[in-house]
């Protein structure tokens, strides 16, 4: 069967499964980097595009291979093959989207991963319907749903490393190796037989030919494609919020009673009411703000464990990072939870040493190395391994370069 394969449907099926690879990538790496869209937004567009690309490379496969004229596909197992690929890659990206990337979380979704390629496969195979049976080799079923696994966990663990354009571009070849590489591993280790021998089912049912499929392939090819240009769109930064003063308008004074004059004497009279005077509130940013009281830094954060609570000390953290509620620290190495919302970090931390760049970012000055133009702001990277990289909200690009000595403050 290999020998009858078109090969430009080949290559155009290796390359649908990498765009699809790397837009799902782009999209999970927006939840782990920063702020954007709603991070359950993201998730499902990650899973649902990854999942059509892995869906589509598939059947563009299919229509590579040499099939026997009266191939029908069953849309019932097709759409199932589908629906099983996009909960699996979901669950999976979803592991990956949160928390830090050790091997007790990267291992588990990899095998996820591969497991729900190689189960898209064989559930969309046992959709093809015809006057023959399908017998599979045992040996490059195990072979084709290993290499599914391990190029996966490659694509992972490359992705994880740091999220920049090269490394992604890497990650979503090895996504597309993974797919394309079991894909036609599994294919070659299937063969037709008699009708009578082997899986067989009777085009009974609704089914669609293979030019209708050719159709819908066609227009997914479209969607992957069309996702892929716009994940290299550059997402604009939001600029922060300056703090706001919010102060309460005092009452109005009662007018003050007449002073009788020096001459004339005047009887007492009773005490008049103390009006008092509300005090005004203000509430502005701790790092650096005004109208807070004295106060002591904190010297460690709490981080979440699977275990427990761990701490870190301050003079680690390079960054800390809005998640909904809670917080990410990252050490320079790798993120992990801390059960501190972004504004009581922001008050906790020492203002000499940690600085609020943007409405979801603190941080650490004493660790930037760099410091480049973005968009309407600028982006900064931090000293360690994985050299971190924080955006600079167009509010905050002057402060931080008088900090870093690039300007003198207003």
């Amino acid at each position: 069967m290999i020998e009858g394969y078109d090969p430009y449907l080949v290559a155009l099926s290796v390359v649908i499964a990498s765009l699809g690879g790397y837009t799902g990538f782009s999209l999970t790496a927006r939840i782990r980097s920063g702020p954007g869209a709603n991070p359950r937004v993201l998730l499902s567009g990650a899973a649902a595009i990854l999942a059509v690309g892995i869906w589509t490379m598939h059947f563009v496969g299919m229509m590579a291979a040499p099939m026997p004229t009266d191939a029908v596909y069953l849309v019932l197992p097709t759409i199932i093959s589908f629906l099983i690929c996009a909960l699996v890659v979901g669950i999976s990206l979803f592991f990956v989207s949160i928390g830090d990337p050790s091997a007790k979380r990267v291992i588990p979704s990899a095998l996820l991963l591969g497991a729900g390629i190689a189960s898209m496969h064989y559930v969309g195979m046992h959709g093809l319907a015809g006057s023959f049976g399908l017998t599979h080799d045992p040996a490059l079923v195990a072979l084709s749903v290993a290499i599914a696994i391990v190029a996966a966990y490659g694509g992972l663990r490359i992705f994880l490393a740091r999220q920049d354009g090269l490394r992604l571009a890497i990650s979503a070849l090895a996504f597309g190796i993974a797919v394309s590489g079991m894909h036609y591993t599994a294919m070659l280790g299937m063969h037709v037989v008699p009708a009578g021998e082997g899986h067989h089912h009777q085009a009974a049912g609704l089914a669609a030919s293979p030019q209708a499929l050719a159709i819908v392939v066609a227009v997914l090819c479209f969607v992957v494609a069309a996702g892929f240009l716009l994940s290299l769109v550059p997402e604009p930064h939001r600029a922060s919020q300056p703090a706001t003063v919010l102060a309460e308008p005092a009452p109005e004074l009662a007018p003050e009673p007449a002073m009788p004059p020096p001459a004339q004497s005047a009887a007492p009279s009773p005490a008049e009411p103390v009006e008092t005077i509300a005090s005004t509130r203000i509430t502005a940013a701790p790092l650096g703000g005004i109208g807070q009281p004295p106060r002591i830094a904190a010297v460690r954060l709490p981080l979440e464990g699977a275990n427990g609570t761990h701490f870190i000390d301050a003079g680690d953290v390079r960054s800390v990072r809005a998640d909904a509620h809670y917080t990410r620290v990252h050490d320079g190495t790798r993120e992990r939870m801390c059960p501190w919302s972004i504004s009581e970090a922001e008050a906790q931390l020492d203002p000499g040493r940690f600085i609020r760049v943007h409405r979801s970012h603190i941080v650490a000055i004493e660790h930037v190395t760099f410091v480049g133009k973005e968009g309407e702001g600028a982006i900064i990277e931090l000293d360690g391994p994985s050299k971190p990289r924080v955006p600079v909200s167009r509010a905050k690009v002057a402060e931080v370069k008088a900090r870093l000595g690039l300007r003198r403050p207003a």
